[in-house]
């Protein structure tokens, strides 16, 4: 591994340091990830990033380099247990001259090391084993792979190549030569199948059918589900011939969503005033943002956004939209409560509260009461068990 005259030996010791945090903290539990924490040059795969600025008003991301902020605080925010964001709107960043950004939205992380180092202790490798990475990012997780199987058993894809390029010249300068490819995830890579384990750290609103056929029967699927209005957690599905089931994890880790399942530009057709029929909602729009309601609102309306503005100056509403059955639930403030208008061929509040009061019938679990089943012809999510409460993932 290279050594970086004047900051090799600081960023060992910070290396340790966060070892040590993140041990303390019960969050790494193997002694082979702890040495890949300590090994493994963050900074080398964060050179530059922003951080998000503490200014009120429009969110706005600030640069970090070591020659803006010095290197002794860069190399410290690289050692921190923190997401930093190294593209936005999937354009490369003019690093010649960097500028503060704002209205724009991340499309590349180096995700917190708690988050990387949890999610692959709960991937269960063993010596051995060969792993299907779906999003290299930074390379930052490839290169804790790569120090606990050996590089031979890696191999990671990246949709974006500027990203990828630059991944795959800091594993490089760190000695570490994974089998890389600048494609569609969703694909796999079928060459080097079947896989012990596959793990995604981007967002994917369904299981990909390929991954079924390209992990060997008895192998891991790790991934994130999430759809165009939040994500619904980390699911870790166990393969069993041409089907996969699992359960999501206690806590809610979100990752991007895949960008080939990003959502339309187009929110959907916006109702006109008289648009659709009245009724008293039982649920108002509290519920979108709250962990466990809007966990069911995303199973219930997978297809769905939502935003608040007044019109014409009347109260502030809450728009649901549809884009793809042009299905839309308006929710506006009553004298008592609220009151929903809803059309199209889907009645969206309808099944939003049928599926918030399943799960308040269920005792109103957390995500782990969940489970997934994956096969070529059907993808669904149940609570309970396979024979309980089931809501489809979008196809």
């Amino acid at each position: 591994m290279t050594a970086e005259p004047g900051i090799a030996a600081t960023a060992a010791d910070l290396r340790r340091q966060l070892a040590d945090r993140l041990e303390e903290n019960r969050l790494l539990r193997s002694p082979q990830w702890r040495a890949a924490i300590e090994t493994v040059p963050r900074h080398v795969f964060v050179p530059r990033f922003y951080r998000e600025s503490d200014d009120p008003g429009l969110t706005t991301w600030e640069p970090i380099t070591p020659e803006i902020v010095g290197q002794e605080e860069w190399l410290r925010l690289v050692y921190t247990d923190e997401t930093w964001m190294t593209q936005f709107e999937g354009r490369d960043i003019d690093w010649s001259d960097p500028q503060p950004i704002s209205n724009s939205t991340p499309t590349s992380s180096s995700t917190l090391p708690s988050l990387v180092v949890r999610i692959l202790q709960d991937l269960g490798v063993q010596d051995g084993m060969t792993v299907l990475e779906i999003g290299t990012g930074t390379g930052y997780s490839t290169a804790l792979m790569c120090h606990r199987l050996g590089d031979e058993a890696v191999t990671s894809i990246e949709t974006d190549e500027g990203v990828a390029r630059r991944a795959r010249e800091a594993l490089h300068q760190c000695g570490w030569t994974p089998r890389l490819l600048v494609a569609d995830g969703r694909a796999g890579e079928p060459e080097g199948a079947p896989y012990d384990r596959l793990i995604a750290t981007c967002g994917l609103r369904n299981i990909p059918p390929a991954w079924l056929e390209q992990v060997r029967p008895g192998g891991v699927i790790l991934t994130t589900l999430r759809g165009w209005m939040r994500s619904l957690g980390l699911v870790k599905l166990v393969v069993t011939g041409d089907s996969a089931s699992g359960w999501f994890s206690e806590d809610d880790p979100s990752f991007m969503i895949a960008r080939q399942q990003d959502a339309p530009e187009n929110l959907g057709m916006i109702p006109g005033p008289e648009d659709g029929t009245k009724r008293e909602a039982e649920y108002g729009p509290e519920i979108l943002t709250r962990t466990g309601p809007a966990f069911m609102t995303q199973l219930a309306a997978p297809d769905a956004r939502f935003f608040s503005m007044s019109v014409d100056g009347g109260p502030v509403s809450t728009f649901v939209l549809d884009s793809v059955t042009d299905s839309f639930a308006v929710l506006t403030p009553s004298d008592s409560a609220w009151q929903v208008r809803q059309g199209g061929s889907r009645r969206l509040w309808d099944a939003v509260e049928s599926a918030v009061s399943t799960w308040q019938e269920y005792g109103s679990p957390n995500s782990s009461a969940f489970g997934v089943t994956v096969s070529h012809d059907a993808q669904m999510v149940w609570l309970g068990s396979p024979n309980g409460p089931r809501w489809p993932l979008p196809s």
